[in-house]
């Protein structure tokens, strides 16, 4: 309870700021805790180095202070969700991509990754596809107190509902996704039991369900991109890779994950600060 107490106290004050003083603030305290989180900030000079040899080690821990920074401008931001909502900070790279969503009667796949603020891709779908019926699944909070109090701020913004990951959801999204409407993950953490595929030149061990659900619903697979822009905005980008068909069921699987992973990874590579580097993407 005491966790819980004093997230809801940083809310509360959060909440209260401008949106602008909230990220700029939240930043600035993010990059100053990042380097005293020993194991997670280890991790993420490691994992730097290691995707970007030819960088000196002050451009790696340098990158390493911008993506803490990143990580606690998105933490500021989540409790301005209904200012983003009106959508006036938001741009789109593709406005015809984004027109071409549901165009063939069939669902659509949108899988993201911890880039740039990716709590408010909903949001920015919303804006400009209001009349897509979004359902999301999520990996839950460890603490649940915090975890149901995110969920709320979250779940308005899908219409199809807004899913922990559990043995179940998948078939939810499977049947919401087979009706037309839109799903929306995260496929960018490692997933234990998922074919390894290269990402940042190493076999990464990724979830295997956006090929499937694609593969199976003879669907469209996009991958979707927030790009932080200065002053609390935001450049929404989609891209759709393209669904290996061959027959050969295992086959299509892998080499779909691997396009999507390979489209994740480009996207890293333009601004590589705005990606969560801090997580045991290889294992």
């Amino acid at each position: 309870m005491a966790e819980y107490a004093a997230f809801r106290l940083a809310a509360a004050l959060f909440a209260l700021l401008p949106i602008e003083a909230a990220s700029s603030l939240a930043g600035a305290i993010f990059r100053q805790i990042g380097r005293f989180s020993h194991k997670r900030n280890a991790r993420a000079l490691s994992n730097l180095a290691l995707a970007f040899p030819q960088w000196s080690s002050e451009q790696v821990a340098a990158t390493a202070g911008d993506m803490w920074e990143n990580l606690g401008r998105v933490f500021g931001e989540s409790f301005h969700l209904d200012e983003l909502a009106r959508g006036d900070r938001f741009s789109f790279g593709a406005p015809e991509a984004f027109a071409a969503l549901g165009a063939d009667g069939k669902g659509q796949i949108v899988c993201a990754a911890h880039f740039g603020n990716w709590e408010v891709g909903s949001i920015g779908l919303n804006v400009i596809r209001p009349d897509l019926r979004i359902a999301g699944i999520y990996r839950h909070i460890n603490n649940p107190y915090v975890d149901a109090y995110v969920a709320g701020l979250r779940k308005r913004f899908y219409a199809g509902g807004l899913f922990v990951k559990s043995p179940s959801a998948p078939r939810y999204l499977m049947r919401h996704a087979k009706a037309g409407g839109a799903l929306a993950m995260l496929a960018d953490l490692r997933e234990f039991k998922g074919p390894s595929v290269p990402f940042f030149g190493r076999l990464a061990p990724s979830s295997p369900f956006p090929a499937m659900a694609a593969l199976t619903l003879d669907a469209r697979l996009y991958v979707g991109s927030v790009v932080r822009l200065p002053g609390v905005r935001f450049r929404v980008d989609l891209t759709e890779i393209p669904v290996s068909r061959t027959g050969d069921r295992e086959a299509d699987i892998l080499a779909t994950t691997a396009a999507l992973q390979a489209e994740i990874e480009r996207v890293i590579r333009q601004n590589p600060a705005h990606w969560m580097w801090s997580h045991r993407r290889w294992g």
